[in-house]
């Protein structure tokens, strides 16, 4: 499904395994939402969409409370954040209270709903894309995210591949699962647990000090 790209393809499931999420900084057209798609098939995992547009709310990301008047009851109408890979499409384009509701269940792995709090599922990953073309995500923001990555054109060489064997359709049909959502969850808590030792945690440190300046 995806000509190339290996490198990005690999930073992000080291972002899965790490339990991070993902920033795609990227124009539109490049195979963002084909790549992330592809991915979760291929995880066995829920994958969920949101394309942020200006006038979207809180509520249309985490869900809500809606009176049922049949058994006069309010119902939890869940949103798209509950799923296991999720994609938020062009988040820059949204207002600030909205990207907010986002990052903060990124953040704390659940949402809160009048006051209500419900966790979100295990594993959960958030890859969000900006436009270079609108307002960038402030630094507050961007520090959410683990990885930053720039998808790019493809080379020519790519491109005539993917005339000659894509076609019209993209076939997710051929994706096969080599996984699951319950071992991803197993693989993230053994890699959590992974010895780090003085010298890669002092060259980790070094790394980090010369980024401040």
């Amino acid at each position: 499904i995806i000509v190339g790209k290996s490198d990005r393809i690999r930073l992000i499931i080291m972002a899965v395994l790490a339990n991070g999420h993902v920033l795609l900084d990227d124009l539109p057209g490049v195979g963002k939402t084909t790549l992330v798609k592809t991915i979760s098939l291929a995880l066995g995992c829920r994958f969920g969409r949101i394309q942020f547009v200006p006038d979207m709310l809180p509520s249309d990301i985490i869900g809500m409370k809606i009176f049922n008047q049949k058994t006069g009851d309010f119902e939890l109408r869940q949103g798209p954040v509950m799923t296991n890979l999720l994609l938020a499409d062009e988040i820059n384009r949204a207002i600030p209270r909205t990207q907010s509701a986002l990052l903060e269940a990124m953040e704390e792995r659940q949402i809160s709903i009048d006051g209500q709090q419900f966790p979100l599922p295990q594993p959960f990953l958030g890859l969000a894309s900006q436009n270079p073309v609108e307002f960038r995500l402030p630094a507050a923001q961007m520090d959410r995210f683990l990885v930053r990555i720039s998808m790019g054109y493809p080379s020519p060489e790519e491109e005539r591949e993917m005339l000659k064997n894509l076609g019209d359709e993209i076939s997710f049909q051929s994706v096969h699962a080599v996984t699951d959502a319950q071992q991803l969850v197993q693989a993230q808590q053994e890699i959590a647990q992974v010895h780090l030792s003085d010298a890669v945690a002092d060259y980790i440190i070094a790394l980090a000090g010369l980024t401040r300046s």
